[in-house]
């Protein structure tokens, strides 16, 4: 399971002295709905950039800004660059280079925010297309979206953006405290593990993240991982994948609303990593917890409203063959290993990274996205899967079946 953790430390940004003042317009109405894609876990809209490009943006709540990855288009509109900056990437260690850029147009279906400052970055050091198994041009951070109230319907794919002055609170709905620090929102809750309770862990309520729930352990003194557990690449961020090991937490408590199993992300937290840029926080609950629920966000009063819907109680899955995928080639229609744990079934049978998987239980790649082969391989137990792949030029198969592994 892939998933997008923001790691992105500036130095000195400051976005808010823009030349000219932003406007967001809605034509006149108390809210507008945007559908969305639910892509191997990320939430991408459909943006129109500057009033020229259809271009693709992950929604994220984790996000203190918008970004734009794909610097070649800025500089095909011939958009003037304001300042460089350098930015830390994932090792906390290696330099990278972005760029900010003033009065860029975002057209979000009926909404236009216009005369926005936004983050370029020099290049596509994300791979959100690898991971999404579709093109993904950026993300639309919290700049903009603590501008309103925002919901996100996960059943219906759409998200609605409400004037905050006229929005009716939800019906039936668990409204919950938050904390908006630089734009994002913290949540405190429960987990419970191996008989041991952690209460009042502050969380990151992050839609850029696909996975369920993530813990710096380093954060917690005395924190042991569990036994069961099995190594990883857990997420990308700046300029790299990120290293951890993937469990369950027996429950999660959100409020009143208990949920067990909970597939979690153990990670030491990044030596050198600036405390108060993530606001002391001990982990993340993305989008496989968030998918549970109607979600609403309140930026300015403070407060999250959870209305659970008919996935509440479903089971959480995690991938059963042992392989990290990604997504590659022309339209993105390949099919990578990109990591293999060792000792489960993929590894059993010699799959190893960078093996193109061209056909999967008879069935080319291409008839597939990226998520629905994730989705299969996180399947039945014992289930047979049969693979044929390709590792330089050489064509060959093999068959295993489905394990748990954790």
């Amino acid at each position: 399971m892939k998933y997008f953790l923001l790691c992105c430390f500036l130095s000195g940004v400051l976005l808010a002295n823009a030349q000219r003042i932003p406007d967001i317009g809605m034509k006149n109405a108390d809210k507008i709905d945007v559908p969305f894609e639910l892509e191997n876990n990320f939430i991408i809209i459909s943006v129109i950039f500057n009033r020229v490009f259809p271009l693709k943006f992950i929604v994220d709540t984790g996000a203190e800004y918008t970004i734009l990855t794909h610097k070649e288009i800025t500089d095909l509109l011939q958009i003037d660059y304001h300042r460089e900056f350098p930015i830390l990437g994932a090792d906390m260690k290696t330099e990278l280079k972005g760029y900010l850029a003033r009065g860029i147009d975002l057209q979000i279906g009926g909404m236009l925010a216009s005369q926005r400052t936004i983050l370029v970055l020099d290049d596509d050091y994300f791979r959100f297309n690898e991971l999404a198994g579709i093109e993904v041009h950026g993300i639309l951070g919290a700049d903009l979206l603590r501008r309103f109230v925002v919901r996100i319907n996960y059943q219906k794919k759409v998200i609605t953006f409400f004037d905050p002055g006229h929005f009716p609170e939800p019906r039936q709905a668990t409204v919950l405290p938050i904390d908006v620090y630089r734009n994002k929102p913290y949540i405190n809750v429960d987990v419970g593990m191996q008989e041991k309770n952690l209460d009042s862990l502050k969380m990151l309520i992050d839609t850029g993240a696909s996975l369920a729930l993530l813990v710096h352990t380093g954060t917690l003194p005395g924190f042991e991982t569990p036994a069961n557990v099995v190594p990883g690449n857990i997420g990308m961020g700046l300029g790299g994948f990120l290293e951890g090991y993937n469990g369950r937490m027996d429950f999660i408590d959100i409020g009143p609303h208990r949920l067990r199993g909970v597939i979690t992300n153990f990670q030491d937290f990044l030596p050198g990593a600036n405390p108060e840029l993530i606001n002391q926080r001990n982990g993340i609950v993305g989008n496989q917890v968030l998918e549970r629920f109607n979600v609403t966000f309140d930026y300015i009063r403070e407060k999250l409203y959870l209305v659970p819907n008919r996935h509440f109680n479903d089971r959480f899955r995690f991938d059963k063959s042992g392989m990290a995928l990604v997504a590659s080639g022309v339209r993105l229609g390949e099919i990578v290993v990109l990591s293999v744990i060792p000792g489960s079934p993929a590894d059993e049978v010699g799959i190893l990274p960078g093996d193109h998987i061209k056909t999967f239980n008879g069935f080319s790649t291409r008839l597939f996205s990226l998520g629905d082969i994730v989705y299969r391989l996180s399947g039945r137990t014992g289930k047979r899967i049969r693979l044929n792949i390709i590792r330089d030029e050489v064509k060959f198969k093999v068959t295993f079946r489905l394990r748990d592994l954790i």
